[in-house]
């Protein structure tokens, strides 16, 4: 395995940020992993997924690991379900691509993702009423600061809404991730949008809801290629109920929706765009003209733009609303 020096970043993260990492390798196996881990004990490190959820604000002075393990292993297959450990490096929509090809239902609405497989759990990634949780068996990953093997079963990763162990502690660089999925399949009504998409359709296969969820997205969201983002930048916030009725006083036609014993949630998207943010740009940062939870890159390298431009957005939604809005994607 070859580790390099003084890698630039910027074809390394879906904003387009520039900046410097003193040392960088792409170990594409567990052995690899645990080695380089362990003779660089003192560095600090960064492990890095197909880097769509974060972006650069300045060099990073320590070891970037970008792991590059792919395979896809079948662990048990009967009548009902099959069981898959899949390499961190894969690219996630490749493996729901593989996944539906195969017939095995559970990752069908999470299709066209940015992401890779290890970076899926850290964030519990979830669209169109899904969560990636609700398939994983187990992680495999390795300890940043003893080298070791761990494996966390899905309670063990402690996951929540865009939540996970590895999420508060990041100190594992996941290795493996094991999915079980379904062998039969049956549609059910969980997302508006969706269910408009498939509107007509009896019945709709893996492979109809999977093309389905591929047009919706393509339809709200800008190409990272064609125009550089992170996709959806702020989390949805969560409610009290107390806050929940203090946010309808002001915004009364505010959507709302049940999370949980007193818990609700509301659009991130709904609340900036009644800040007047939807479609507004500032020098070379802004939102989507489709989707105001996106922000975008018109041009800059300088992450600290993006900084900028992301706290006056939290600021004015606190102002008008009283919502604080937490980022969904790390800034480093």
């Amino acid at each position: 395995m070859i580790i390099k020096h003084n890698v630039q970043l910027k074809p390394y993260n879906s904003f387009r940020t520039k900046a410097l990492a003193k040392l960088f390798c792409e170990p594409a196996t567990l052995d690899e992993l645990i080695e380089v881990i362990r003779t660089h004990p003192h560095e600090k490190k960064l492990i890095l997924g197909g880097g769509f959820n974060l972006f650069f604000t300045k060099d990073f002075d320590g070891l970037v690991i970008k792991p590059a393990m792919e395979q896809v292993k079948t662990i048990t297959d009967d009548e009902q379900q099959v069981e898959i450990e899949v390499g961190a490096g894969m690219e996630w929509d490749a493996l729901v691509e593989h996944c539906v090809g195969r017939g095995y239902a559970g990752l069908e609405n999470l299709s066209l993702i940015p992401s890779t497989v290890g970076a899926c759990p850290v964030q519990n990634i979830g669209a169109y009423g899904a969560e990636v949780s609700e398939m994983i068996t187990r992680v495999k990953a390795v300890n940043l600061k003893t080298g070791e093997v761990e494996i966390f079963s899905n309670e063990e990763c402690q996951f929540g809404y865009r939540e996970s162990l590895f999420k508060r502690h990041p100190h594992y660089a996941i290795a493996t991730v094991t999915f079980r999925l379904n062998k039969s399949f049956a549609y059910q009504e969980k997302y508006a949008d969706l269910n408009r998409e498939l509107e007509g359709i009896t019945n709709p296969t893996l492979t109809q809801v999977r093309e389905a969820v591929i047009r919706t997205r393509i339809r709200k969201l800008p190409d990272y290629r064609l125009l550089p983002n992170a996709g959806s930048f702020f989390k949805n916030p969560l409610l009290s109920w107390k806050e929940k009725e203090e946010l309808l006083k002001v915004l009364p036609n505010t959507p709302i929706y049940n999370a949980g014993v007193d818990l609700f949630k509301t659009s991130a998207a709904y609340l900036i765009e009644k800040a007047g943010y939807k479609g507004l740009r500032r020098g070379q940062v802004g939102t989507y003209e489709h989707h105001s939870l996106v922000l975008v890159n018109h041009g800059t390298e300088e992450g600290q733009e993006i900084i900028a431009f992301a706290q006056e957005i939290q600021q004015e939604v606190k102002k008008r609303f009283g919502i604080t809005l937490e980022p969904e994607v790390q800034a480093y």
